[in-house]
């Protein structure tokens, strides 16, 4: 996997190959994943629209380089309005379809708020757009788990360090900043009216980390059109959990923006 430089660090992505003159699909992981987490969707999903994709591991996932501080609460913003646009243009893509899950599609929404010209459409599985306190009780309980699995070969903590050079990094990167007392305030449903690009919202009811209130929320402020995908048995990984119907989701949402 090769590395992108910016502001002089290595970021680990992944190009899929595809029709350069329809919107690239960019992919945006969620806050334990990586590129290689994604696993063979984005190829699958690529091929089928026949489109370019990218898939990368932000800073201190996957193969890219770690943090150089603790997150403090604004970090999403700084990956969707500093790195992911350095990164589009070093790679050359202008206007992409952005396919986000969890705090990866909280990302692609900001950045979709600020850039201009706007992305050509976004996916947003189990966004998060305020903290909810499901969120916080299963990133505690989660985080006990990891704490509780050093020295464990097959604890939680080894299972993510096959995927993830600096596992620390990846894991309490993420979980200590969501349990912040001072993240709770957090919110980006201002964000929703700035959005000029089309989305398509996808939820399970049975996610641990969110409820249908997110979705709710981006509805209410949004002025771009909404599309909702709504499943019923499906946790906080649509995209695995329910995959078939997330697959063709997308594809519909994305053949009906096609340039003609």
């Amino acid at each position: 996997m090769p590395f992108a430089m910016i502001v002089g660090r290595r970021i680990a992505y992944r190009l899929i190959p595809g029709d350069a003159t329809a919107p690239a699909l960019v992919f945006l992981h969620e806050g334990l994943g990586s590129a290689e987490l994604w696993r063979d969707f984005p190829d699958r999903l690529a091929a089928r629209l026949r489109r370019r994709a990218l898939v990368y591991s932000r800073f201190g996932y996957g193969q890219s380089d770690g943090l150089l501080a603790k997150r403090r609460p604004q970090f999403m913003h700084q990956e969707a309005l500093a790195v992911l646009p350095a990164l589009l243009a070093q790679l050359g893509i202008e206007a992409p379809l952005l396919i986000g899950h969890s705090d990866g599609a909280s990302i692609a929404l900001i950045h979709a708020a600020r850039s201009r010209p706007p992305p050509a459409g976004l996916v947003l599985m189990a966004p998060h757009v305020f903290v909810e306190p499901i969120c916080l009780a299963s990133i505690a309980k989660v985080r006990d788990a990891y704490r509780a699995s050093a020295g464990d070969a097959g604890g939680l903590r080894s299972r993510l360090a096959k995927y993830h050079a600096n596992v620390d990094d990846a894991f309490l990167g993420w979980a200590d900043i969501w349990l912040e007392p001072r993240f709770s305030a957090w919110t980006i449903e201002d964000e929703c009216a700035a959005v000029q690009a089309p989305m398509l919202l996808i939820q399970g009811r049975a996610d641990e980390y969110g409820t249908l209130a997110q979705l709710d929320s981006i509805a209410k402020r949004a002025t771009a059109p909404v599309t909702r995908l709504v499943l019923a048995a499906c946790g906080h990984a649509p995209h695995r959990d329910c995959e078939a119907d997330v697959f063709e989701a997308i594809v519909a949402f994305a053949e009906a923006r096609s340039p003609q």
